[in-house]
């Protein structure tokens, strides 16, 4: 019997200890606070992104003008030329024959012009005739300038400062009029051209409005690097598109360096301006399956997983366009220690106190 009841007393003696550990346990992980904050709600100016297509100031097609086989290309493909440079020869050799034999009419009818005119001036032959023989004389000019402008036309000059692309004839290939040997770009400027929703561009006009400014944008490019030169927003197409709701907008670049060229892609980063905005830290939200959650507290200190759409981002902060209100309190440290359902305890910091201690800032 006594070693039964000692037994027994020792089985109640582990079992209070126990019992004890686990409401210690218990009591240290009530005595846990997170920190919690609120959205900051402010009028602030975000940066939205836009694919674009950038295109050269100018960009022209070059097409022989007669047809005959290509004699000369005095220009390669990819280099700088100069307005008025000499660029192709087509055979002139025709059009020289028939300069000359119009030349050759025109002298001509010339001398029989100034016979005319000697007969006429003695009143041996009426002044009707001397009428006729003169519309003959501006007949033939007109002759000789016309062979003068084809046989200009198998010179081909650049029609401004650019860049040459690959050709698409060959040195002695047979060409017909209309046929097309190159382009040539002119890339000391460049237009981007990007669509903006309906919404953004209501508030665009709000804003330039009011700053009764033109609007300036950058461009970042495809290897995500932010050209070094900013654009400004130049022109607003008249309409926008029924089907996708957009209005496509065109942004100037300067290019001295020559490093965009026509047909590169893009994208335009612009400043948007947003009223009431809600701005949380990036370190409160968490991500499943490619969507951002937040974890919000609810009046009677319990968490409750939401998902928030973030409508731009900056170092540390989000600016979210929905799922949140600005007097809901969501929890700043500690979202990987609890899940939806908890009820924690929790010291609340100001979102102004929170958003100072962050890297940026932005009054």
């Amino acid at each position: 019997m006594k070693g039964r009841f000692a037994l027994m007393c020792m089985g109640l003696g582990v079992l209070y200890s126990a019992t004890s550990c686990s409401e210690k346990k218990e009591e240290k992980e009530e005595q846990v606070k997170f920190l919690v904050t609120s959205p900051w709600q402010k009028d602030t100016t975000i940066t939205k992104e836009y694919v674009s297509q950038i295109h050269s100031i100018q960009h022209i097609e070059l097409r022989a003008l007669e047809k005959g086989y290509l004699q000369k290309i005095f220009v390669d493909e990819g280099q700088q030329v100069r307005q008025g440079q000499v660029m192709f020869q087509i055979m002139p050799m025709l059009y020289q024959a028939e300069l000359k034999k119009s030349q050759a009419e025109a002298k001509f009818v010339d001398l029989e012009y100034q016979n005319t005119k000697k007969l006429a001036d003695n009143n041996v032959v009426s002044k009707s005739e001397l009428a006729l023989s003169q519309a003959k004389l501006e007949k033939a000019k007109a002759e000789v300038n016309l062979a003068e402008t084809h046989l200009g036309f198998t010179t081909i000059r650049a029609p401004f400062n650019g860049i040459m692309d690959h050709f698409q004839a060959r040195l002695g290939s047979l060409v017909d009029e209309g046929d097309l040997l190159t382009t040539l770009s002119d890339n000391s400027k460049m237009w981007v051209y990007y669509n903006v929703p309906e919404a953004e561009y209501l508030s665009y006009k709000a804003h330039a409005a009011k700053t009764d400014s033109a609007m300036r944008v950058k461009l970042k490019m495809a290897n995500n690097e932010v050209f070094q030169y900013p654009g400004v927003v130049q022109t607003i197409e008249a309409d926008f598109n029924n089907e996708t709701g957009n209005i496509a907008f065109r942004a100037t670049f300067p290019n001295p360096k020559g490093l965009l060229r026509n047909g590169e892609t893009g994208s335009v980063l612009m400043t948007v301006p947003m009223k009431n905005a809600i701005i949380i830290p990036q370190k409160a939200t968490f991500e499943v399956l490619e969507k951002k959650f937040v974890y919000v507290v609810d009046k009677n200190n319990v968490v409750h997983q939401k998902e928030v759409v973030v409508a731009s981002e900056m170092p540390d902060l989000y600016v979210v366009s929905s799922g949140l209100a600005a007097s809901d309190k969501i929890m700043l440290e500690g979202i990987r220690k609890v899940k939806d359902g908890d009820k924690i305890s929790f010291t609340y910091q100001d979102p102004k106190s929170v958003v100072s201690h962050l890297k940026v800032y932005s009054e």
